[in-house]
């Protein structure tokens, strides 16, 4: 019995992947990401979330968003060990789940536009090149937060059609000091600018929306992508919502980039199912 986890900043899916009868379970619990949350607090939200009975595994494969140095995967592994009772824990980043989800076992570039964006080179074995993402604040082009941030910022300083910002403020029912509340005050104000990217999907066909997206898509390619020796011979993969559901947007991109469009997937979860089932 194996328990194969996912987890970006706002939600874990989780696998319970049983060999012996060929079954599986999946459950959804909130993001646990160990660099933004203590032992306790992950701890806390399995209680809360993890609704299966199941505790006991051979082994546990947590892939997580946050999960990228020695230091942080101790207390996330701490915290699993408390929960679950399992021979063999490894604690590894998001983006060898992407890595694993999108080359298996072939050379390539593996990129990861969700909340948050990552980006890595691939040799088909392990991780030997990745440019730093640094975050919501310095970087994380592409993804849903800076995406949402970006909109929030023309909505704002009414960089849209007024038509646009009507639209956006007759939607949400907000207004600038609440926005600013959120993004300045509260927790996760990376999970809440990606939420706004719902209302970018849904009226795609504005030019100034549609622009927003690909210019986004563009940074992601120069300020990360580009800085792989590699990157103009082999296929660009990505996994992630904000990939999945702006992949035309992405294709032109790399396209016009002259990078080469490799899978386009919204969730490594069937993947790394596989990739464990053979491993």
């Amino acid at each position: 019995m194996r328990l194969i986890a996912d987890s970006g900043s706002t939600k874990t899916t989780w696998c319970i992947l049983d060999l012996n009868r060929g079954k599986t379970e999946f459950l959804k619990t909130r993001g646990i990401n160990p660099y933004y949350q203590d032992h306790n607090t992950i701890i806390k939200t399995l209680k809360e979330d993890f609704e299966s009975s199941q505790r006991q595994f051979d082994a546990i494969y947590f892939y997580g968003a946050g999960c990228a140095n020695p230091e942080i995967n101790k207390t996330a592994r701490e915290a699993l060990s408390c929960f679950f009772r399992a021979n063999r824990i490894e604690i590894t980043s998001d983006l060898m789940a992407a890595a694993h989800a999108l080359c298996g076992e072939e050379e390539g570039i593996a990129c990861i536009l969700g909340t948050g964006s990552n980006s890595c080179y691939y040799d088909g074995a392990t991780i030997t090149a990745n440019v730093s993402p640094l975050g919501f604040i310095l970087g994380d082009e592409g993804s849903g937060a800076v995406i949402g941030k970006k909109l929030l910022a023309d909505i704002l300083k009414k960089q849209l059609p007024q038509e646009i910002i009507e639209l956006f403020f007759n939607t949400y029912k907000t207004d600038a000091a609440e926005i600013l509340h959120h993004i300045y005050k509260k927790p996760f104000p990376n999970r809440y600018a990606a939420g706004f990217t719902h209302f970018i999907s849904e009226h795609i066909s504005y030019p100034s929306l549609r622009q927003l997206v690909k210019t986004s898509f563009n940074e992601f390619l120069e300020r990360n992508v580009r800085q792989y020796e590699k990157a103009q011979h082999l296929p660009i993969h990505f996994v992630g919502s904000i990939a999945w559901h702006f992949n035309e947007i992405l294709k032109e991109s790399l396209i016009e980039n002259n990078l080469k469009p490799g899978k386009i997937i919204k969730d490594p979860m069937p993947e790394l199912i596989e990739y464990h089932s053979k491993h």
